[in-house]
């Protein structure tokens, strides 16, 4: 299966219960961001992503108080770089315990330090490796020599150990396909679990000219849609398609809810309009409607995963040819 069993039923299992309590909104994703803190300044990521202070990291009794609070049965761990945050090993464990899955996001400069014979692997647990290129190209958009080797290092050292390790590519408007499909050949020969590639997403703090327009995804990520056909991708056919400009689909800014340690954020993870202390004010105090109908300036030119796999998964049920697609893709895959 292109995804683990557990990971797949839970989701289903999500989805039902939700609905048989006739919630037409729910967060799929918890993207959790317990510090501002990082190693890297890489080119992509908003200032305050990079810049914050250790001591300003979210508690763990906060972070896990918000896993509770979501309700999502995936929690990203993201920041930041979440292997800095000395509460790691006590954060995965509580929420292995709450049986959600964890998706630990990170530049695998400190897995070995932090990571590996610290945290055991476990089903629930994926590494996932940011990667955005070949050599040259990925240590160029971390701004440090050496970030690519170390990465594939600990990719070879992940997969050796048992742990389920996973890669993440952002496509930027000056991203070759060339390097993209030979990155992809490389990660299938060290037998990664699954590639996850997005389009590159502008977050309102960034000021380098990098990211690419409606029509830049579109024609870029046909020749994504392309590689998914040779390789494990982990985007879905259909998210593949509206990235391509083949299908489309409203957005589903509620799906993926972002806590960080300004609070949680809205409307979504990519736009922080306001910050609120407290779930309630967040889940009751944006207006969703707007921002599902992309109407806003800033919705114009994403189609950023965050927002639109969980209106792909929504949308099945209209198509029961979909339905049959994304039944074979994940089991043959």
């Amino acid at each position: 299966m292109r995804f683990p069993l557990h990971i797949t039923t839970d989701m289903i299992k999500h989805q039902i219960r939700e609905g048989l309590k006739g919630n037409k909104r729910y967060p799929f994703v918890l993207m959790l961001e317990p510090l501002y803190t990082c190693n890297l300044a890489c080119l992509g990521c908003a200032l305050e992503r990079h810049t914050g202070r250790l001591e300003d990291r979210l508690s763990l009794e906060q972070c896990l108080r918000a896993v509770d609070e979501s309700g999502a049965p995936a929690v990203s761990i993201c920041g930041g770089e979440p292997t800095i945050y000395p509460e790691l090993k006590e954060l995965t464990e509580g929420i292995i315990a709450r049986a959600r899955h964890i998706y630990l996001c990170t530049n695998a400069l400190l897995l070995d330090r932090t990571v590996y014979g610290k945290i055991e692997p476990h089903k629930r647990l994926t590494i996932n490796v940011h990667l955005d290129g070949m050599k040259k190209t990925h240590d160029h958009v971390c701004a440090r020599d050496g970030v690519f080797d170390k990465a594939l290092e600990m990719i070879k050292e992940g997969k050796r150990l048992g742990y389920h390790v996973i890669t993440n590519t952002t496509i930027f408007k000056e991203t070759d396909i060339e390097e993209v499909e030979e990155l992809c050949r490389l990660l299938q020969e060290h037998r990664v679990d699954g590639m996850l590639i997005t389009p590159g997403y502008q977050y309102q703090s960034v000021q380098h000219d990098i990211f690419l327009t409606r029509e830049d995804i579109h024609r870029k990520f046909k020749r994504v849609l392309e590689l998914s056909k040779r390789y494990r991708l982990s985007s879905t056919p259909m998210f593949l398609e509206f990235a391509a400009g083949l299908r489309e689909y409203p957005c589903s800014p509620w799906s993926t809810v972002t806590y960080t340690p300004m609070g949680w954020k809205g409307p979504c993870y990519l736009i922080g309009a306001k910050y609120f202390k407290t779930w309630e004010e967040f889940w009751h105090g944006v207006d969703w409607d707007y921002w599902e109908s992309r109407q806003d300036p800033r919705c114009q030119n994403c189609k950023m995963h965050s927002g639109f796999e969980a209106s792909a998964v929504r949308e099945l049920r209209k198509s029961p040819r979909d339905m049959v697609r994304m039944a074979a893709w994940n089991l043959l895959g």
